[in-house]
């Protein structure tokens, strides 16, 4: 094990960077190649037939099933010319990964013969095993017939030689068993909602749609050392290892000059995203060592999401290319910063304007303060379900700890902005003026003029308003970003719903009254508008919170507040069955309360299972790897003394052997202890095991068996600094980040 550790890491350090073939075109012009777009359709489809497709795109019409037969002849032939032999439905099950099963396009030709064939009925629509995907009871093995259908708002895209089609998964009676479903129904609802409110300042609005940048970070790992370490290719984070002496203090891996490696990589993998039009923005060493950034200008939410899933998906391809290992997972390594996948999110109109931005007059400026507080309104009500929407076995470990966000989740709007706000609620009209950004000129006369922006960063804020848009900081960089934008969304919409109600209630009021609009200046609508917003300004005070989300007294404060402050994963997903949560969801159409239990079955059980593989792996590397690796070199130790003792005076070897007995006593100490805590790691899972209620499962796999995880990683860790570097097994910190 030694030399095979030694000759690993020898083997890291030796890999050169790969030679990257660049397309000789612009990054503009070979962007999208393999995407079947606007651009292909109109090449491809019949005048009527692309113009019908734009209207289902742009319009949400409904796709008529005569035109399928048209575009699939289409798709099939732009699909062939670029060398595709295969089709897939490429849909987002629960497993939070995608999923695909390939068709080749051969057909009988009724002649003995074969003939390549792609119908609109194989476009439209699968059946895939509904049974073998997470379900949470909504499927059995005997009730099998699940239906893959076609989301035409997400272009149809070429990976090798496989035409891949974005589709929605539901079962045979209608109840959506992925993420893409509910996400494209919650965005429909905070569409209708938001052009509803909207209608109050410019009639014209016909649409509203939902923005996502994600800006998705993650580790790279010599794919040998990656190799060497069972806990990382089966868990994906280690679940020992000592900090190593330097890490990430000195802050200066942060934006620093990138890796000649992983510039290739990153070179390569931006090739590949932009040809499927993801439209890569932004690339830059994070701050944690070996860690990494990826962003893409901002997208319409539904195509941003299948984006990240299909990125994610590329990454890992390119990286053991480049012989590395992209690690997703939330925490992999304990004592530096964890890996988050930040959303950006902001609500614009077909009329080009962003709803979350300032504008220059006092109604540009009243209906820009009506989207920050409506925002703040669901975020307020539904806190502990947004935090439910991004928790995970794995993010838990990130949550709280090295720049990562709470698991309180609160919004920052930094101090142009709460001022604002506060004017308002005081009942001073005057304060709907904003300023806008402003100048900043230093001593230096080299150096032009800053434009500061309305509002600082808190990167202790789970939601952060970063001047046009909200940044939800606390996404995990494994997740699948639909969870949290079916939350967000149905929530924002709920808020504008209920806005939208009681407005109209207050300008029937006002109406009866002309004269006090007379008196005021302004009209019933503005009075009414203007009446509810600060309402809602008070009752979401709670959740605005500008201060450092990592002090003990904003715990005390914000449970005091009444903002959710449990912790604890399995506990945490029960806010999805909250009359509150159940109410909304059916409300807004996005999921009925059947999808909703099923959901959280399957999060406790993927939770359960988790910790489980965790905590067998952790065991198995205690019981084989480590403890005969510790003991082995106590032996040698023993052997030492016993020799010293032939050699050496008894009177000397006392001296001579002091620290060598020091570390064999530690030795049989530590051995000692992991053996009795591995021993009762099993036993914890089996009792819990023997649970058959998901719910009270997961809970006894939290309560029960991780706490000892951390218990026996301690002793290990302590080991690690004690036992011959030379007989230590597992690549450690400074070998796998450095």
């Amino acid at each position: 094990m030694t030399n095979l550790r030694f000759k690993v890491v020898e083997e890291a350090y030796k890999r050169k960077p790969l030679e990257v073939s660049v397309p000789v075109e612009r990054p503009s012009e070979y962007f999208g190649k393999k995407v079947f777009n606007r651009e292909k359709m109109f090449k491809y489809l019949p005048k009527d037939v692309y113009e019908k497709m734009i209207d289902v795109i742009d319009n949400g019409a409904r796709l008529d099933r005569n035109v399928a037969d048209a575009v699939a002849a289409g798709m099939k032939q732009w699909a062939t010319e670029n060398g595709v032999t295969h089709y897939t439905h490429w849909f987002q099950p629960l497993t939070e990964g995608t999923a695909e099963k390939h068709d080749s396009f051969i057909e009988h030709d009724g002649k003995g013969g074969m003939v390549e064939d792609f119908t609109g009925k194989l476009l439209v629509q699968q059946e895939p095993d509904a049974s073998s995907f997470p379900s949470g009871g909504i499927r059995s093995t005997f009730e099998a017939r699940g239906y893959s259908a076609w989301d035409p708002t997400s272009p149809v895209f070429i990976i090798d030689d496989t035409l891949c089609i974005p589709t929605v998964f539901i079962s045979y009676s209608g109840e959506a068993l992925d993420y893409k479903a509910p996400l494209l129904r919650a965005l429909h609802a905070v569409n209708v909602a938001a052009t509803e409110v909207c209608h109050f300042f410019d009639p014209s609005v016909k649409k509203v749609t939902s923005n996502l940048g994600w800006e998705q970070e993650y580790f790279l790992v010599d794919e040998g050392l990656f190799a060497a370490r069972p806990d990382l290719l089966l868990t994906g984070r280690t679940l020992m290892g000592h900090d190593a002496a330097k890490n990430q203090q000195m802050d200066d891996h942060y934006f620093g000059t990138i890796p000649d490696r992983v510039q290739a990589f990153m070179k390569e993998l931006e090739i590949r995203a932009l040809e499927l039009g993801i439209p890569c923005k932004t690339r830059h060493n994070e701050v944690a060592p070996n860690q990494f950034e990826l962003a893409p200008i901002f997208e319409e939410t539904n195509l941003a999401v299948d984006h990240n899933m299909l990125l994610m998906s590329v990454m890992k391809r390119v990286a053991r290319k480049h012989g590395f290992r992209v690690l997703l997972h939330e925490k992999p390594f304990a004592g530096i910063n964890g890996s988050g996948k930040h959303n950006n999110w902001s609500l614009s109109t077909d009329t080009g304007v962003l709803l979350h931005a300032p504008g220059k007059t006092v109604e540009q400026n009243l209906r820009f303060v009506v989207f920050i507080v409506e925002t703040l309104m669901g975020v307020w009500r539904h806190n502990g379900l947004l935090k439910a929407s991004i928790m995970s076995a794995s993010n838990a470990h990130r949550l709280g700890a090295n720049e990562a966000p709470p698991a309180i989740i609160s919004s920052f709007l930094g101090k142009q902005v709460s001022e604002l706000l506060d004017h308002i609620a005081q009942a001073d009209n005057g304060g709907l003026v904003m300023m806008g950004k402003q100048g900043l000129k230093m001593d230096i006369p080299e150096i032009p003029e800053l434009m500061i922006d309305n509002t600082d960063r808190n990167r202790t804020s789970p939601f952060a308003f970063t001047g046009n848009r909200f940044e939800f900081r606390a996404v995990g960089s494994e997740a699948n970003c639909a969870s949290a934008m079916i939350t967000l969304n149905s929530a924002v919409a709920e808020a504008l719903t209920d806005f939208k109600r009681r407005v109209d209630e207050r300008m029937a009021d006002y109406v009866q009254r002309p004269e006090y609009a007379e008196n005021t200046g302004h009209t019933a609508k503005f009075h009414a508008i203007l009446d509810v917003v600060r309402e809602d300004i008070r009752a979401c005070s709670p959740i605005r919170f500008d201060g450092n989300g990592y002090s003990d007294e904003w715990v005390a404060e914000a449970e005091r507040r009444g903002l959710d402050v449990e912790t604890s994963c399995p506990r945490i997903f029960e806010r999805y069955l909250s009359p509150s949560s159940i109410r909304m969801f059916e409300s807004m159409g996005v999921m009925s309360e059947k999808e909703l239990v099923a959901r959280n079955e399957v999060k406790w059980e993927t939770y359960t299972k988790r910790i489980q593989i965790e905590a067998r792996v952790l065991g198995d590397l205690s019981m084989n790897h480590i403890i005969p690796v510790a003991t082995r070199y106590q032996s040698q130790l023993l052997a030492n003394v016993e020799m010293m003792g032939r050699v050496f005076a008894a009177e000397k070897v006392d001296e001579l052997s002091a620290r060598n007995v020091k570390i064999i006593e530690e030795i049989a100490r530590r051995t000692g202890e992991i053996e009795r805590l591995v021993e009762e790691l099993v036993n914890a899972r089996k009792v819990a095991n023997k649970i058959e209620d998901e719910h009270a499962k997961a809970i006894a796999y939290h309560d029960s068996v991780a706490p000892k995880m951390d218990l026996i990683r301690y002793e290990i860790d302590k080991l690690e600094l004690i036992v011959d570097d030379a007989c230590w097994p597992l690549p450690k910190y400074r070998e796998l980040l450095f």
